[in-house]
Formats: C-alpha cells, structure tokens, sequence
C-alpha cells in the first residue's frame, strides 16, 4: 500500500495514476481537497489526451494518518513550509524504517522531514511535469517528463507499478544534480504567477523569458561557484536555456519547440497559491538560490528580488506585465 501524504495536485496526480493502475493508495490531505474528492472523484488528464477516473467510493480518504498503517511507501507531497509538521506526524504514526520519498519543490525537504522524522527513511525524489487542479477533483498533467528518486531498495521494488501506471521512475545514487536542474526550471514558477498568464501564453512574452533567463543566469553562476553541475532535466543542458529564451520570439518558438510543448491550460502552482490566498513556496525556489549564494560568499539580489515581490503579493494582487517585472528586477 501506498500512502500520499499530501492530496494537492502532485500528490492526487501520482496517487491517482496509481490507484488506477492498480495499487493500493490512501490520501492525506486538507478538508477542501478532501470534500472535493468525495464529492467527484478524482479524473486525471493529460496533454496527451489521457483520462483516467477513480470513483469516490473507490478513494480512501483521511484527514490524519489512519493507525496501523505500514505502506510500502510514502509520497510526501506537502508543500515544503508544511514538510516538518507532516513528516513528524509520519514518524509518529508509521513503523521504523518506512521509506518516505519528498516529490516537493526545493532541495531542503529532505533533511527537513529526516529531522522530523529521523526513525524513517527518508529519500530525495522530483516531479518534472506542471500538474494542475482545473475544477474540483480534476487534476491536468500539462508538461512531460520522467520521475526521478533517489535509488533504494523499496523503490526498485515498486518500479514495475510506476511503469504500470504511466509513471515510470529513474533512480539515481545521488539526486541533488538532478534536483537542481529541476529548479532551475522553477525559476519560471514566480515569473508565471505575477505574470497571471497560463505557462504557454507566457513564455511567448519576450520581456518575461528575458526575466527568467536572469533568474537562470544568476543562479547558474551561483552553482558555479559553489561547484555543482546540475543536469539536464528538461529538453536542453541548463546552460543553454539563457540564451534561447533571450532570443526573438520568432526564432524562440521555431528552436525552442520541445520547450513550448506544454498545454494551453497549464500554469505554475505558485500562480495556483497567489490567486487562492495560499502560502507559496518561494522560499524553497528563488531563496535556496539566496541560500546557497550567502554559504559561499557571494549574493544573488535577482532572486532575492524575486522572493519580495512573490511575498508581497497579497499587499498589491495585480499581476505584472513584462515590462513591469523587468523593472521590479532592474533589467
């Protein structure tokens, strides 16, 4: 059995797949995700045309952790200022030894959640793809890509039921190049929400991909320095995505056609958290950036930047056209 601890859009997503493939999955999740799932299911689509739909009846559904559960495997897919609250309750609840696999946003969850939690086991893990809640209960993959986790034992064993479900999962001994590819992509998620365009929509804006190409660039000099490689997780090497997204938007949409296969509909969580009135998780994109600059000696005010104008959304609540955030940043 598989628990999700954390029934937002990755963890309905991932859990949703899986139930529908076949196994085994009980959710934890907040009272409004909660009632919507009782109320109409859970249908999952994609930018491929999928469709799957698990019956309300068919979903096992809590409001905490049931007791004397022992799942194969946890999903943690809190956002990341609820990881140590979440994890703690695990390590309440669950057996020693259970392995806990974060699909959160950032690089600190997993130490985090092992502090919370340090009688489990807890493993580094990415989700690559953009997964949005269209309605109640309805959850869209509008991005591709492959599922990444830190290689363990348990996990090998349960490959075979992420391949089954659509989800097939790469392990790797040590995930932290991949998980900095991984948010260097994220980059994008603060520049999609002020933007208050769909991802598609604006990413075509030259001005916003000139934002977010700073945003890369400082981070990727910070990386530099700090003497991390991140990889590639998405179509091309993190280095030579500034370039592409600063070039015209004719040129932009010819080369950079895998990168814009991405579905009308799709936008970034963050976008999601603005317009709900919901804590975002800048802190674990642009501030781990921040974080990693002032451990070496060095700043990142680009990102920093960025960190203030996500926090001070609920003060102002109108998106920024291009040229504004290009100002907001000094570029």
């Amino acid at each position: 059995m598989i628990l999700v601890m954390g029934a937002g859009a990755i963890g309905c997503y991932l859990g949703g797949c899986l139930q529908a493939a076949g196994a085994e999955v009980a959710f934890v999740g907040r009272p409004r995700v909660l009632d919507a799932l009782r109320a109409h299911g859970l249908t999952l689509t994609d930018l491929d045309g999928g469709r799957r739909v698990v019956g309300a009846s068919q979903l096992a559904l809590h409001a905490s952790i049931p007791t004397g559960l022992a799942p194969a495997l946890v999903l943690l897919a809190v956002k990341s200022g609820a990881t140590a609250d979440a994890a703690a309750q695990l390590g309440v609840a669950l057996p020693a030894g259970t392995p806990v696999v974060s699909m959160q946003n950032g690089l600190s969850n997993v130490a985090v959640a092992q502090r919370a939690a340090p009688t489990l086991r807890v493993l580094a893990g990415m989700v690559p793809y953009n997964i949005a809640e269209l309605e109640p209960g309805r959850y869209h993959r509008g991005t591709t890509g492959t599922l990444a986790a830190q290689d363990d034992p348990a996990l090998r064993a349960l490959q075979p039921d992420f391949e089954r479900a659509g989800l097939p999962l790469q392990l790797h001994a040590d995930l932290r190049a991949v998980q900095w590819g991984k948010l260097l992509l994220n980059l994008n998620n603060p520049v999609n929400a002020l933007s208050g365009q769909p991802l598609r929509l604006q990413l075509m804006d030259r001005g916003y991909r000139a934002c977010l190409a700073a945003l890369q660039s400082e981070a990727l000099a910070v990386l530099r320095r700090a003497g991390i490689v991140p990889a590639q997780v998405g179509a091309l090497p993190p280095h030579r995505i500034p370039p592409l997204l600063r070039l015209p938007t004719p040129l932009f949409r010819l080369i950079a056609a895998r990168m814009l296969r991405i579905d009308p509909q799709a936008r970034s969580s963050m976008a999601d958290d603005l317009a709900h009135g919901r804590v975002t998780e800048i802190d674990a994109l642009c501030g781990e950036v921040v974080r990693l600059a002032q451990q070496h000696g060095a700043s990142a005010p680009l990102n920093a930047r960025m960190v203030a104008l996500v926090q001070a959304w609920p003060l102002r609540r109108q998106p920024l056209d291009s040229s504004a955030l290009r100002r907001e940043l000094g570029l």
